[in-house]
């Protein structure tokens, strides 16, 4: 399950509840976003799934079922869709990251993933106020 937030100048953080390689717990990821006003939550969100793919990878995490509330982002992976020209590099580095991964699957999270997105928020938030 992923939540993730990122703030006006691009300082993202992803929270990641796992259960993998034989522990439990919840893993903090930054990322960074650049990006425009008009794709901002889009851009944000693939940063943030880029960022955990490569986390899971580094963790030798080879198979995994991520769960989110993102159903254009789902979309997109799921029915290899055309995207917005600002996210075509996105959306192949994207591919890269969980391609990285034996196998994965992305699947809607509904109201679970909301506790890790406002843990994101407050977060980022709190670096914008500093």
């Amino acid at each position: 399950m992923v939540g993730y937030a990122a703030n006006p100048s691009g300082s993202g953080v992803a929270y990641l509840r796992c259960d993998c390689l034989g522990s439990s717990g919840i893993l903090r990821v930054p990322f960074r976003v650049q990006s425009g006003p008009t794709l901002f939550a889009r851009e944000t969100a693939y940063a943030a799934l880029i960022a955990v793919g490569r986390k899971l990878a580094q963790k030798q995490v080879d198979r995994v079922i991520i769960r989110l509330d993102d159903d254009s982002l789902i979309e997109d992976v799921r029915g290899h869709r055309d995207v917005p020209a600002s996210l075509c590099l996105s959306y192949v580095r994207l591919g890269c990251a969980l391609n990285a991964l034996a196998a994965h699957r992305l699947e809607k999270a509904g109201d679970e993933a909301a506790d890790l997105t406002a843990r994101a928020r407050a977060e980022v938030n709190l670096t914008v106020a500093a």
